[in-house]
């Protein structure tokens, strides 16, 4: 049985208004390229263009995450295998020049090749609401800190008057005496100026701990939602519950095995070994928010949970570093969550030591 339409590949390079997309055949030769709106209409357009030139296996799009956040969602609810491409790295760049059809074309071929394999988020369920929503509290908890830091200072340089008012309260009583004080209607004095800036900034605060409040309120339910497993584990709370739902995205199983989620948070072992030296170092690479998550675990469980005391007392006497000691809890840590992310109750089992963090 012959087949006389050809097999194809296409590579997309993802802007805020157009997208660029290229067609290669199966031996990689340039078939053709175009240019469509980034909308609804034209994610409709470019994949009837794509599909004219042949049989589509696979469409490689940069920017999953951003600019081809909505294509990648339009690509694979039409059945289309979709891989995230990165950008060409400067020394491809410096080689062969930089313009949209060359990127789109690269990205064709990054595919083609199997160089690029990485199937992207399908930021179209629940973690996708919780990833949105920690946006907007990420802000404010930024926004509050701000307030704080700022009310902190405008105090060191005070009325010797004011400060003394406020000395010695906690942080919730300075924020409700700030926010009551009346500064009056004369601002050319600087006592008074002072009195209205720290009350303006002691009631963004109490905002912002409003807003904040709001948002757990309404991020918390959805992580419980998302991965009720994922909260039985000791020392993860809905904050560092939602960041590695954020990180793993609503397709965890795109991650091949408990190793590629170590890769993906930062926390696979790296080898530094020289010579008669044989050791491993930490993993700074990864993403660095997920790795931080795992980071606040560790610390929680070495300072609450006996198994974690005893495993770190162990290694200590072994000769290991504290920093060593946690690279490995991290990493034992990593292969509890990815069971808890992408197991079904039946199939999860109970980790009884520390001995394969090592």
């Amino acid at each position: 049985m012959t087949h006389n339409t050809p097999q194809i590949t296409g590579g997309v390079d993802t802007h805020g208004q157009t997208h660029h997309v290229a067609v290669i055949d199966s031996v990689g030769r340039h078939l053709a390229d175009q240019e469509f709106p980034a909308t609804i209409r034209g994610y409709r357009d470019l994949l009837d263009w794509i599909r004219s030139h042949g049989t589509l296996v696979a469409v490689g799009v940069e920017g999953t995450g951003a600019y081809g956040a909505e294509l990648a969602r339009v690509l694979t609810a039409a059945g289309i295998t979709v891989i995230d491409v990165d950008r060409p790295d400067r020394k491809t760049r410096r080689m062969k020049g930089k313009s949209d059809p060359i990127d789109a074309y690269a990205a064709a071929t990054a595919v083609l090749s199997g160089r690029a394999t990485g199937v992207p988020k399908s930021r179209d369920g629940g973690v996708e609401a919780v990833r949105v929503l920690r946006i907007a509290r990420r802000s404010a908890v930024k926004a509050r800190t701000q307030a704080m830091n700022q009310i902190r200072g405008l105090l060191v340089s005070a009325p010797a008057m004011l400060r003394e008012q406020v000395a010695g309260l906690d942080r919730a009583a300075l924020i409700r005496t700030l926010a009551r004080l009346r500064p009056g209607h004369d601002l050319s004095r600087p006592l008074a100026a002072t009195r209205a800036a720290l009350r303006r900034l002691a009631r963004r605060h109490q905002a912002m701990d409003a807003e904040i409040t709001e948002l757990d309120a309404e991020i918390g339910p959805l992580v419980e939602q998302a991965a009720p497993a994922l909260l039985e584990l000791f020392g993860i709370g809905p904050e560092t519950a939602g960041q590695l739902l954020v990180s793993a995205g609503d397709n965890p199983e795109r991650m091949r095995s408990e190793g590629a989620f170590a890769h993906l948070a930062g926390v696979a072992p790296i080898p530094a070994s020289s010579g008669r030296t044989h050791r491993h170092r930490l993993n700074r690479g990864g993403d660095r928010a997920a790795n931080n998550a795992l980071h606040t675990i560790v610390l929680t469980r070495m300072r609450f949970d006996d198994r974690t005391r005893a495993y770190v007392e162990r290694r200590t006497k072994e000769g290991l570093s504290k920093k060593d000691i946690m690279r490995c809890l991290k990493r034992f840590v990593a292969r509890e969550v990815y069971r808890a992310l992408t197991t079904t109750p039946t199939e999860r089992t109970t980790q009884t030591d520390l001995v394969p963090a090592a």
